[in-house]
């Protein structure tokens, strides 16, 4: 049962839009160039913006409170259309669960670093410093001598199997209200070509990091003023874009070293000592570990809708088993959260975020009469944006 408060929508929009792409976006930044990025944001933050409204207006005249995108699909576009539409969330959830898993791993094999090297005084025997991983620097640019990984202890070998010890207990719980309670206490302008390839990285993690299309009519039906939906929408976007500069743009400008360093996980940059980080690493482990369930339970729900058998408890623990090892295998052969972001943002973002807002628009303005020719126009144009931030997506050189 929701509580209808005139808030909910809001800060539902805020907290729910917000996450691991806020750990990425200072990459984001330094692969767009600043002038480029901050119009990036606002730009894209204000298309996301226009077609969640867009699927709410739908929503408001074909749909109900509780029909959300893949329903308005198969009502004005027919069953196809609400296949894809289960299809591309589901590669949302997947690529959500990947991010989170290369986090855990990460979060999980520093922090037990962190306390294997303190020295018996109880002081880590390194001094904190930022530092620039791909070039081999930290911030006095001293080399550090390379760490010997054991074969039993490795960040892109074996902890990410060490987290499926961790995560699969929690993932067979039927209940998942448990872990919602839970998670609650831890909630210059490019001129060339390739210049402005780089700048799609950003665009394409964009797409994701303000996609919330999927339940954006749900969450908007526990507004207790339903004609303030728009407004309230507005100021939850304008909050997650502020939260999203300041975090990637501050965190870009005052880097000290070169910006080139900038990890797609700021954490990284910083040097594995640093107490500070240390407390971060452990506060964001214990949401994400609380967080992880939730994601996996969703990704599960929707995949049980494209199967054709009946959802048993052997169904739930094959997909479980399934997920993981996926998750396992991205985290040690390919775990770069920001190409993981950016590919997922730009694909379903098409799907989701652009293309099918438009054609549910294009549809009920027919039927309500309202179609005109330069409405079709601006449309597509939507679209054809969505399609070219996917292409471009392939000629960004990693």
């Amino acid at each position: 049962m929701y509580i209808r408060t005139q808030e909910a929508g809001t800060f539902s929009v805020w907290n729910t839009i917000l996450g691991s792409s806020l750990l990425t976006m200072a990459w984001g930044v330094e692969r767009a160039g600043l002038p480029a990025a901050l119009i990036l944001l606002a730009s894209m933050a204000a298309l996301c913006l226009y077609t969640a409204h867009v699927l709410l207006r739908v929503s408001y005249h074909h749909g109900s409170e509780t029909c959300e995108v893949p329903a308005l699909c198969r009502t004005l576009l027919g069953p196809g259309a609400e296949v894809v539409a289960h299809i591309f969330s589901l590669l949302v959830l997947i690529g959500a669960n990947i991010v989170y898993w290369i986090l855990i791993a990460n979060f999980l094999y520093f922090t037990v670093n962190y306390f294997l090297d303190l020295d018996p005084s109880g002081a880590a025997s390194h001094n904190a410093t930022v530092i620039c991983p791909n070039h081999g620097i930290n911030g006095s640019l001293i080399i550090p001598q390379p760490v010997e990984e054991s074969p039993y202890w490795g960040l892109h070998t074996t902890v990410p199997i060490y987290v499926a010890l961790i995560v699969f207990p929690l993932l067979n719980f039927r209940n998942v209200s448990f872990f919602t309670r839970f998670n609650s206490l831890g909630n210059s302008l490019p001129t060339d070509v390739r210049a402005w390839s780089d700048a799609a990285v950003l665009s394409g993690m964009l797409a994701l990091s303000f996609y919330i299309h999927n339940i954006i009519i749900t969450i908007m039906s526990n507004n207790e003023r339903q004609d303030k939906n728009a407004r309230d929408l507005t100021i939850a976007f304008v909050l997650v874009t502020l939260t999203y500069t300041l975090v990637g743009a501050v965190f870009y400008m005052c880097f000290p070293l070169a910006k080139s360093c900038i990890e797609d996980n700021i954490l990284n940059n910083f040097e594995m000592h640093d107490v500070m980080t240390v407390v971060a690493r452990i506060l964001l482990l214990f949401q994400v570990v609380t967080v992880y369930p939730l994601v996996a339970f969703m990704l599960r729900s929707e995949a049980v809708l494209l199967l054709p058998f009946k959802d048993t408890r052997r169904l739930t623990i094959f997909i479980n088993v399934m997920i993981m090892i996926l998750c396992i295998l991205v985290a040690c052969f390919c775990p770069r959260i920001g190409t993981i972001i950016r590919y997922t943002g730009a694909v379903s973002g098409l799907v989701h975020v652009f293309a099918l807002p438009s054609f549910l628009q294009i549809r009920s303005l027919q039927i309500r009469r309202k179609l005109t020719f330069w409405k079709t126009v601006f449309y597509a144009a939507i679209i054809v944006f969505g399609a070219v931030n996917l292409l471009m997506q392939f000629f960004i050189d990693e």
